[in-house]
């Protein structure tokens, strides 16, 4: 007779994202040098539950990762919902922008992941295409961005967006997003 399929405890899912969350702040700030302990006291875990989600170093950094993209891929959706379009992508781009800045930080605990044989970057294409899609879709709808671009279009724009960030001012940064929201937005007055 099969074993019915265990539930995971509520609790052991926030302990799972505490961890996560604290997993991506540290790797980000410290590196890779961060011992697994510090992160789970930080949590509020023991190690024993760190390592039994996470049973590797390389395990925790690629969940961490792939879940702070989830998280920011996922606003776009609760954003259209509560904004129009065009401010919906302005605040998702911002968002993005320091989704981008954290990641950046995770770099050398990236690269040890993908010398472990995994390939943390493996969804982000389609996860990120699926937001920008969400993002021009709801535009589409209300008016009030293009509709002659493509989500493929837009993830081009804001890579060079983000890599220039990375080297900017906050206030240069604003600029960059105005000047991608200026070519994203429908011009009323032409039509």
């Amino acid at each position: 007779m099969p074993t019915p399929a265990r539930r995971t405890r509520s609790d052991a899912l926030q302990n799972r994202e505490r961890l996560l969350a604290v997993a991506a702040r540290v790797f980000a700030e410290q590196g890779l040098d961060t011992a697994p302990a510090a992160i789970a006291k930080q949590a509020g875990v023991g190690v024993g539950t760190l390592y039994r989600h996470f049973p590797t170093r390389e395990a925790l950094i690629d969940a961490a990762y792939r879940r702070q993209l989830t998280r920011v891929c996922e606003l776009a959706a609760d954003l259209v919902t509560e904004h129009p379009a065009a401010t919906a992508t302005r605040l998702w781009t911002r968002h993005f922008l320091d989704y981008v800045t954290t990641k950046s930080g995770m770099s050398a605990a990236l690269d040890a992941v993908i010398a472990s044989g995994t390939d943390p970057y493996a969804d982000s294409r389609a996860l990120l295409t699926d937001a920008v899609a969400t993002l021009l879709e709801a535009g589409a709808g209300d008016g009030s961005l293009r509709t002659d671009v493509t989500p493929d279009d837009v993830l081009l724009l804001m890579g060079g967006l983000a890599h220039s960030a990375q080297h900017a001012t906050e206030e240069q940064a604003g600029r960059l997003i105005d000047l991608l929201m200026d070519s994203l937005t429908r011009n009323t007055a032409a039509n």
